[in-house]
């Protein structure tokens, strides 16, 4: 079967008050079901609030734009929710099952791009996520007894817990809304900035490349993936995982060579394409004259490039 590796952008599907949600469909874009890997983006207005879920994959959060974000996490086994801070540059590693709440503290737009493994998801090529309140959320499908009973709390209490939130997926919080502070030791430890890392490879006048691997930043190894952060003039990368790849900025033009050692793609690539890089094959990316900046999510705990 012969793959069409073209670049895709993501598609809308939910906008509200609080923001807008996109993701890369595996219908439009069936590389990223046969590769295994999944895609979204994440566009929260000031005081825009994801509402808390989980998802069944295991995801890296990349911010593209904001200095104010906060997120709140609860892992799994976890007894205790962690509050983190968010600005342009950091990553975030987000575990399959991990419950989490997002929100935009600044008075611009905070954007998040998601990068992930989909091996075990509810479909392949997609993340799904679980909304636990809301209109959709999965508590609301539990009779008022049982919600009573599995979290000890009066008939009144489970009502308001399962029923009392009315919006969907995305909302927008009252001016004033107290909100948890984020915990400068979690986020030390939870967060990284590779914008602010030192370049493993730096070329003058011609780019640098970050790679960053459980070794550097331990909490990646929790979701067992690794990822990079490319600025650029031109670049020869080879490596044996699958690659999934978000222009940021600029644009270029990439070329992708398979196994056989015929040509794969060669096309334009601009800000907010994504594309996916199959194992073993070869990718060369050359930058236009304003530059061309990518993240890119590998599905190993180590990688090689040349």
């Amino acid at each position: 079967m012969e793959l069409n590796l073209a670049p895709k952008f993501a598609q809308k599907i939910f906008e509200g008050e609080g923001g807008t949600y996109y993701r890369w469909s595996s219908a439009e874009y069936e590389l990223l079901k046969e590769a295994k890997v999944g895609g979204g983006r994440l566009v929260l207005q000031p005081r825009g609030f994801a509402l808390p879920h989980y998802a069944d994959s295991n995801r890296i959060g990349y911010v593209l734009q904001g200095s104010c974000g906060v997120v709140g996490m609860v892992f799994p086994e976890a007894s205790e929710e962690v509050v983190l801070k968010l600005k342009e540059g950091d990553i975030i590693p987000v575990p399959s099952g991990a419950v989490s709440w997002w929100y935009n503290d600044g008075d611009s737009e905070l954007v998040i791009v998601f990068l992930g493994e989909t091996s075990k998801a509810h479909v392949p090529g997609e993340f799904t996520y679980f909304l636990l309140t809301g209109t959709q959320g999965i508590l609301g499908g539990f009779s008022t007894e049982f919600n009573s009973r599995a979290y000890n709390i009066s008939n009144e209490e489970a009502k308001k817990l399962a029923k009392s939130q009315t919006g969907v997926l995305l909302i927008k919080l009252p001016e004033g809304q107290k909100m948890p502070h984020p915990c400068k030791n979690s986020t030390d430890k939870l967060v990284y900035n590779i914008d602010a890392a030192l370049p493993d490879i730096h070329v003058q006048n011609a780019g640098l490349l970050t790679a960053l691997t459980a070794k550097k930043f331990p909490f990646l190894g929790e979701v067992g993936l690794s990822a990079t952060l490319v600025k650029m003039d031109a670049k020869y990368a080879a490596d044996s995982s699958v690659q999934v790849i978000y222009v940021a900025k600029g644009s270029g033009r990439i070329q992708v060579v398979g196994i056989n050692g015929e040509r794969a793609l060669d096309t334009k690539v601009k800000a907010g394409h994504l594309y996916v890089v199959p194992r073993f094959f070869v990718a060369s990316t050359i930058a236009d004259g304003e530059g061309l900046e990518y993240f890119s999510l590998l599905t190993a705990t180590q990688h090689v490039f040349g």
